[in-house]
């Protein structure tokens, strides 16, 4: 089994995308320092159908595409997982939820 080591600006990088992502209103739900990784939680808006009714009917229809990508994108939970892979490369990825 091979060794890789991570050079300590990577580690700096990474630490700094993942208080970047908690600034933005994610909490990290899992983490390991060995691997390293870590898996960050964001629940999602809570959409005002009532208030965005009203918009849409005001506009004569024009806000039903925004008011459709509110609920189907972003009212929805997001979880992703950002980490060093072996060869030191950070990658972030989507987690789907169940």
């Amino acid at each position: 089994m091979k060794k890789h080591f991570i050079n300590q600006d990577k580690l700096n990088l990474f630490t700094k995308i993942i208080s970047n992502k908690i600034q933005n209103g994610f909490v990290v739900v899992e983490r390991n320092d060995k691997l390293p990784f870590t898996v960050l939680y964001k629940e999602g808006k809570k959409i005002n159908h009532s208030l965005n009714f009203l918009a849409c009917c005001a506009t004569l229809g024009m806000w039903f595409l925004p008011w459709l990508y509110l609920t189907q994108v972003a009212s929805k939970d997001k979880k992703v997982l950002i980490a060093i892979d072996e060869e030191g490369i950070i990658f972030e990825e989507n987690c789907y939820l169940g």
